[in-house]
């Protein structure tokens, strides 16, 4: 029998239409992966990153609770998340939201997967987002 509760949760996070300065911007992922990994409660490890010429970033925060990575195409105006925790105590979904605020896409998707367990199918969360709608990022 499988378990009644699944191991983790794992959310895949797709931003479209966001500002390209802030997806060429290295030091902008690597904050916004710690403000992610504590709107989550997760317990980041490390962040390892690199900037690609001419542009994008890839970014990953090891979590005690499994990884946090952004990977960004500014000339598209892209950005992929991945975020995935265990345990009970961490809510990935936060991060989610705290992401979408950050990099203020004009659309997104979220995809949210639970791990480890038979008993639940995966369940897609589409929304559309307009910008005025979104908080600009400050200092």
């Amino acid at each position: 029998m499988g378990q009644e509760k699944p191991l983790g949760v794992h959310c895949i996070l797709e931003l479209f239409g966001c500002p390209s300065e802030l997806l060429d911007d290295l030091n902008f992922i690597e904050r916004a992966i710690e403000e992610g990994s504590k709107a989550a409660r997760s317990s980041l490890i490390h962040i390892t990153s690199h900037k690609f010429s001419p542009q994008g970033v890839t970014a990953v925060g090891l979590l005690a609770e499994s990884h946090l990575s952004v990977h960004t195409w500014p000339e598209r105006n892209y950005a992929a998340v991945d975020i995935f925790t265990c345990g009970e105590r961490t809510q990935p979904e936060h991060a989610c939201e705290l992401l979408v605020q950050l990099f203020q896409p004009k659309q997104y998707s979220l995809l949210v997967l639970s791990r480890g367990w038979q008993g639940e199918s995966p369940r897609i969360e589409k929304h559309r987002v307009e910008e005025a709608e979104l908080c600009p990022v400050r200092g």
